[in-house]
């Protein structure tokens, strides 16, 4: 069976409203190293979302608190744009992770 990433991810935040964070970060350690197998170039952009899943912060929530639109956040998690470094900083100032666990992707 498979599930589609906006499934994930309200599976996510629900078991975030439970408080088992322990569970999340293994089922998010399974989803990147899946994705990292299959299809490294959308690595970052799963790491973005979760961590704003996890926090319960929509697109125009992260958008308003670092200063851009709700569209240019869409765009970074869709991988159609690539953030300056001013805005990478921001984005995870906000999100309470470092630059290295929103954006490195892990090469092979």
């Amino acid at each position: 069976m498979q599930i589609g990433i906006d499934g994930i991810f309200k599976c996510i935040v629900l078991a975030s409203i439970t408080n088992n964070m322990e569970y999340i970060v293994y089922i998010l350690n399974i989803i990147v190293y899946d994705m990292q197998c299959k299809e490294g170039r959308y690595l970052k952009n799963l790491k973005l979302k979760s961590a704003r899943a996890i926090l319960d912060l929509s697109q125009e929530q992260l958008a308003e608190a670092v200063g851009v639109t709700r569209q240019t956040i869409g765009m970074i998690e869709a991988g159609k744009f690539n953030p300056s470094l001013q805005l990478c900083i921001a984005i995870c100032k906000t999100l309470g992770k470092t630059l290295d666990e929103i954006f490195w992707e892990v090469q092979s």
